[in-house]
């Protein structure tokens, strides 16, 4: 896990934490939220690797449900590459 990976699990784990990485080294300056443990950034970035799947997913399928309404109203795939899609 990257230095930004890291922070974005932290991000995830935490919302709203106040802290900063220096290299590898967590400064926590949150005084609301407790200073979570490599344990717990380690597990939260299974849990952020899932999250991310799952949201790309979610995308994927209503891009698709969306395009499969244009389709039903006639619109053919030049129409639709004229539109972006």
């Amino acid at each position: 896990m990257n230095h930004n990976d890291k922070s974005a699990v932290i991000q995830f784990i935490c919302p709203q934490a106040e802290f900063i990485l220096q290299g590898d080294e967590l400064v926590w300056l949150d005084e609301l939220q407790t200073e979570p443990t490599e344990a717990q950034i380690q597990a939260g970035w299974v849990a952020y690797q899932a999250k991310i799947k799952s949201d790309k997913a979610e995308a994927e399928g209503k891009r698709s449900a969306a395009l499969a309404k244009l389709e039903a109203l006639g619109l053919d795939e030049d129409d639709l590459k004229a539109l972006g899609l």
